[in-house]
């Protein structure tokens, strides 16, 4: 039997969230974590960058139908901004 953790800690936007070990988040999962009640709108858009993810891509950004690969303390800024 494996004393592995099946989940790992990251931090979105400021906040302690866990997530499944070896996980993939998508844009909307990030997007998610980061926002209790998530704005919406047409003219909405997300920009997602992360940092101390997996070696062959430790930053970064994420957009449309990006997803990325977690580790335990990644760093994840999700902002909304609104197109105009």
């Amino acid at each position: 039997m494996s004393n592995e953790p099946k989940d790992v800690t990251i931090i979105v936007n400021g906040r302690q969230r866990t997530v499944a070990k070896n996980s993939e988040l998508t844009v909307a999962q990030v997007v998610a974590l980061a926002f209790d009640t998530p704005p919406t709108g047409e003219n909405v858009e997300f920009t997602i960058t992360y940092r101390k993810g997996h070696g062959e891509s430790p930053e970064g950004s994420m957009s449309g139908n990006d997803t990325v690969k977690v580790k335990e303390g990644m760093v994840f800024n999700v902002t909304a901004t609104d197109k105009s």
